[in-house]
């Protein structure tokens, strides 16, 4: 005599089963990748508008890995001395090589408030002397693609030449 209910038992079992090892497999094809490598190299200055500064902010992205990356889009955040600067959002796209480099353009803005801030908070800076920055951001990379990232050091100024005549 035919059982339906072990037969549909046995069928779920079996099936529950298979969609396990097709999970486990799936899973052991995602290697985990080493974390991108991005650092400040520059900061150039766009056209305002209004009482806003604009700044294109330069960032070298590493790929230490043995895959391309590709992205589409950045967001960063600025802070100099421990006080917000600027921010900025970016949608290029693009490819970072694999085992390779690339430097990224994004424009940022620091508002008419943020640089009122920094310049209180510059009263006890010094020529010649650094100002901490830390730069932190999402570099969006896909479904499950996107990093985050985080830079900090200090933007050193050269102090004035003391011109004797």
């Amino acid at each position: 005599m035919f059982n339906f209910t072990t037969s549909l038992q046995s069928l779920l079992r079996t099936a529950l089963i298979g969609f396990l090892l097709i999970s486990f497999t799936a899973c052991s094809s995602l290697t985990p990748r080493d974390p991108l490598k991005i650092d400040l190299v520059g900061i150039e200055p766009l056209p305002g508008e209004g009482l806003e500064m604009r700044f294109s902010v330069k960032l070298r992205v590493q790929n230490p890995n043995d895959s391309a990356i590709d992205y589409n889009g950045i967001a960063l955040d600025l802070d100099v001395n421990n006080q917000p600067l600027a921010s900025g959002v970016s949608d290029q796209s693009g490819q970072v090589p694999r085992f390779g480099e690339t430097v990224i353009s994004v424009p940022v803005t620091i508002s008419a408030f943020s640089a009122m801030r920094q310049a209180m908070g510059a009263s006890s800076y010094k020529p010649g002397q650094g100002l901490p920055y830390e730069l932190s951001g999402k570099f969006a990379g896909g479904l499950f693609g996107t990093s985050r990232f985080s830079d900090s050091g200090t933007l050193n100024w050269p102090a004035p030449n003391n011109m004797t005549p």
